[in-house]
């Protein structure tokens, strides 16, 4: 296989699960050109070092996500937003080898407009911080902490998303409280979600 990694081989030959599909997948892949590497733990398909194609399996199904996705073209609708936060990537699901194989002259067609995409330079316009809602208990808890909403505006436009994300997502408000108050001292310290 041409362009094909090493590190490639090792996480697939200890994949218990999907290892069929997404070895298919992978022949795919190669075959269109991109550069395969292993990153985030995952087969990852590049052109002149810009992420093009993560391949993944997960419980249920496994999957191309192609990064830009939402910049291309989905004739046959097959397109998956994974979640409704997620903003730029998008996938196609499999849950048999069997669908990989009736897809892929589709397949491919999908692969070359990714790599079209990527080649013209397309940048994905993503929402700003201020396009987030705010959750109202960290409105409250801003009024109630002294600096804490400074400290919070100080923080990066990403930490500052995955904060409200974070925040906004129980659906009960004393879950959220929860989370707020947990996470006054990491932000009144400047640091983010995942910061240490």
């Amino acid at each position: 296989m041409n362009n094909s990694n090493p590190k490639v081989d090792g996480f697939l030959s200890k994949t218990k699960k999907w290892q069929e599909e997404l070895s298919k997948l992978r022949t795919i892949l190669l075959d269109s050109g991109l550069t395969e590497d292993l990153k985030w733990g995952q087969p990852c398909y590049t052109i002149e070092g810009k992420n093009v194609i993560i391949i993944h399996g997960f419980k249920e199904y496994c999957a191309m996500l192609f990064v830009k996705g939402v910049l291309m073209d989905d004739p046959k609708g097959i397109l998956i937003q994974q979640t409704e936060n997620v903003q730029a990537g998008r996938q196609i699901r499999f849950t048999s080898a069997q669908e990989i194989v009736e897809l892929e002259l589709i397949l491919k067609k999908y692969i070359e407009n990714a790599i079209a995409v990527e080649k013209a330079g397309l940048k994905v316009p993503l929402k700003k911080t201020e396009e987030f809602s705010t959750p109202e208990e960290l409105t409250n808890q801003f009024e109630q902490t002294p600096g804490l909403q400074e400290a919070f505006e100080a923080l990066t436009p990403g930490r500052q998303r995955a904060y409200l994300l974070f925040f906004a997502a129980p659906k009960q408000a004393k879950t959220r409280v929860a989370r707020i108050e947990k996470y006054v001292p990491l932000v009144l310290k400047g640091k983010g979600l995942n910061d240490r």
